[in-house]
């Protein structure tokens, strides 16, 4: 039971724990950056203009690219291929 607390959801995408867990540090780091940048921001609205926004962007655009399976219970969206 405890198990599969930590592999039902890599496993839903196709991923061992340890892959997962790669992967999700690997989007961990940009968004930081991005939080970072969008404080700023908050201040010196003239700094990280677009920052956050293009950040997110290519996350996005990472995530659903690479996605080999969808996950339990998701909704399909229009377009969201």
């Amino acid at each position: 039971m405890l198990a599969r607390l930590f592999t039902d959801h890599p496993a839903s995408v196709d991923e061992t724990y340890g892959e997962h867990m790669v992967t999700a540090l690997s989007f961990a780091g940009p968004l930081f950056k991005a939080a970072f940048a969008a404080l700023i921001h908050a201040f010196l609205p003239f700094l990280f203009v677009t920052t956050g926004s293009e950040t997110i962007t290519t996350l996005h655009d990472r995530m659903v690219t690479n996605r080999r399976v969808q996950p339990k219970g998701r909704l399909a969206v229009m377009g969201d291929d």
